[in-house]
C-alpha cells in the first residue's frame, strides 16, 4: 500500500465520525493521539509509554467496546499528567477524546491496525503524517490552511537558502513544523555520504531545528511531525515568540524560514516585546523585525520569509521597519507570489530573501532585485496545481552568476535611491497585467470625439437609407390598390 492510499484511508475514517459532529482539525488531533500508540509500536520506540497504555492493549480485539473507550480516555489523560515523560507529554497535554460513540473508536483503532505498515521505513512514516496535514489544509471546511505552506514554496525556500550541517535553523510561527521537517530532510540528502559522530547526531536531531507555535492543538501536530521525521527538537516552543517570554530566547539562528500569521493584533494592542524597536499592532512587521534580529550578525545567516503585500507598503512604522531592514541586512530579493496558493484567496504575498550583515550601514543594500510570478499567471487550484516546476524560472534568475545578463520580463532590479524616494516602498516588480487596457494605449479625447461622431453620421445614413425604402415600397404599394 502506497503512502497516498494509506493518507486517503485514514481520511476516509473521518466519515466515521461525522455523526459525532467532530471537525476535520478535531479529527487530525484524534488521529494524531491514536497514531502516535501505533507509531511508537512499528518504530520500537514504546519505552516511554506504560504497559497498559501500549498499543497491544488498545487495539485488543477481546475487548469490547466500552472497556476500550474507557481505557483510550484513561490514556489520554494519564499520558499527559506525567511530564517525566518528555515528548509523550508533551503531545498529550491536555489532550480529551471528542469521539462519543464507543463503536466508532473501535472501528478506528481496529482500521488502523489493520493497515500494512510493514512495508514503509520510518521517513515513509513521517511523510504519511505530512500527507494528513496537508490533506487537513486543503479541506476548505478545516480552515486549517493557515497552518500549511504549500510544499512547493516551503521547498524551493529551503532550496534557496542551502541549510548547513552543523547550522541553526528556526522557523519563529512554525505551525506544524513543516519548513522546519523540510530543511531537516535536506541537510539529510546533501550529506547522505558523510559520517557523523554522536555529538552531531545529537546536534542534528535535538537543537538544529528549533521553532514556536501559539496554538496548543498546532504544536501538538508539530511535534508529531517531527518526531516521524526522527527529529527530536529541544526548542519546539508553545507560546508567542512576540512575547518576553519566549522572543529574545530565540537569537543568533543561521537559517530563518518562516511563513508568519497574517492579520493584526486583537484589539490594535501593540507588542509587549521590548527589545522590538517599532512595535506596532501588525503581526507580520513585528515578526519581521524579530526575524532579522534573530540572525547572527556575521554576513552569512539568512532568511527566507512569506509576508503580504501590506508589509511592503504600510506607511509609518511600516516605512520605518523597511528602512532598518535595508540597514541591517541585505534584502536582495523579493519574490511576488501568484494568489490564490494559500487557504485565504484573496491574500497577496511575497517572499523575503536577506541576510543580516555584520555592520548596520546604508550601504547594505543596494539594490533589491524582484520577481513577478503574480501577473499573468495561471488561476491555481484543484484542476491547476501549483508545483516545482512553476518556480523554475525564478530559481534561474536568482542563481544566477550575473543577474544583470538574466533575459526574463519578469526579473527587475531597482535601486535603493529609487525605494528610498518612496518612502522605502517595496511595492515594486510587477509587470504589465494582460488583461487591463494601459491607459497610454487609449486615444486622444479629440480622436474619441471624432469617432462617435462618424458612428453617428453613418448610422444617420443608414437610417435615411431605410426610411427610403419603406417610402417607395408604400407608394408601390398604393399603385398596385389603385389599379395603375
Amino acid at each position: 500500500m502506497t503512502n497516498q492510499e494509506i493518507v486517503q484511508k485514514l481520511w476516509n475514517l473521518c466519515n466515521v465520525l461525522r455523526d459525532d459532529g467532530i471537525t476535520y482539525h478535531q479529527y487530525v488531533n484524534e488521529l494524531t493521539f491514536i497514531l502516535f500508540l501505533k507509531m511508537a509500536e512499528e518504530t520500537g520506540a514504546e519505552e516511554l509509554i506504560p504497559p497498559q497504555y501500549k498499543w497491544k492493549k488498545l487495539s485488543d480485539p477481546k475487548i469490547d467496546n466500552l472497556e476500550r473507550y474507557k481505557l483510550y480516555k484513561q490514556t489520554l489523560t494519564d499520558l499527559g499528567n506525567d511530564d517525566s515523560r518528555g515528548i509523550v507529554y508533551d503531545i498529550y497535554k491536555d489532550a480529551y477524546t471528542n469521539i462519543r460513540k464507543p463503536i466508532h473508536l473501535e472501528d478506528i483503532i481496529l482500521k488502523i491496525d489493520g493497515i500494512d505498515w510493514y512495508t514503509h521505513d520510518k521517513e515513509d512514516l513521517g511523510d504519511m503524517y505530512e500527507g494528513l496535514l496537508e490533506k487537513n489544509a486543503t479541506e476548505v471546511k478545516s480552515g486549517a490552511g493557515q497552518y500549511f505552506t504549500p510544499r512547493p514554496l516551503i521547498d524551493v525556500m529551503v532550496e534557496l537558502m542551502n541549510p548547513q550541517l552543523g547550522e541553526y535553523c528556526n522557523d519563529p510561527a512554525c505551525g506544524t513544523f513543516g519548513f522546519m521537517v523540510s530543511a531537516a530532510r535536506y541537510v539529510k540528502k546533501h550529506n547522505s555520504s558523510i559520517e557523523l559522530d554522536n555529538d552531531q547526531i545529537k546536534f542534528q536531531n535535538e537543537l538544529a531545528f528549533s521553532g514556536c507555535e501559539l496554538v496548543a492543538d498546532t504544536h501538538r501536530l508539530a511535534l508529531m511531525n517531527a518526531l516521524l521525521h526522527e527529529l527530536k527538537p529541544q526548542n519546539l516552543y508553545l507560546g508567542d515568540t512576540l512575547s518576553d517570554e519566549i522572543g529574545p530566547r530565540i537569537k543568533n539562528q543561521d537559517v530563518v524560514l518562516s511563513n508568519p500569521p497574517f492579520g493584526t493584533k486583537k484589539g490594535g494592542e501593540r507588542t509587549k516585546r521590548n527589545d522590538i524597536t517599532f512595535p506596532t499592532s501588525n503581526k507580520q512587521l513585528n515578526f519581521l523585525q524579530h526575524i532579522y534580529r534573530s540572525l547572527k550578525a556575521d554576513g552569512k545567516a539568512r532568511a527566507a520569509v512569506v509576508l503580504p503585500d501590506n508589509v511592503l507598503t504600510a506607511d509609518g512604522d511600516g516605512s520605518k521597519v523597511r528602512q532598518d531592514l535595508m540597514k541591517k541586512c541585505h534584502l536582495h530579493t523579493i519574490l511576488r507570489l501568484p494568489t490564490g496558493i494559500f487557504y485565504a484567496q484573496g491574500v497577496k504575498t511575497n517572499v523575503l530573501f536577506f541576510s543580516r550583515e555584520s555592520k548596520e550601514t546604508d550601504k547594505n543594500t543596494p539594490s533589491v532585485w524582484f520577481y513577478d510570478m503574480r501577473t499573468n499567471m495561471d488561476n491555481f487550484g484543484k484542476r491547476t496545481p501549483f508545483t516545482r516546476a512553476h518556480f523554475d524560472n525564478f530559481v534561474t534568475a536568482y542563481t544566477a552568476a550575473d543577474r544583470l545578463v538574466v533575459d526574463d520580463e519578469r526579473w527587475s532590479c531597482i535601486t535603493a535611491e529609487q525605494i528610498a524616494a518612496k518612502d522605502f516602498s517595496l511595492d515594486f516588480g510587477l509587470i504589465r497585467d494582460e488583461n487591463l487596457i494601459d491607459h497610454e494605449e487609449l486615444p486622444e479625447p479629440a480622436e474619441i470625439a471624432q469617432a462617435a461622431l462618424d458612428a453617428l453620421e453613418t448610422a444617420a445614413e443608414n437610417i435615411r437609407r431605410i426610411l427610403q425604402r419603406l417610402e417607395i415600397q408604400s407608394i408601390s404599394s398604393l399603385n398596385t390598390e389603385g389599379g395603375v
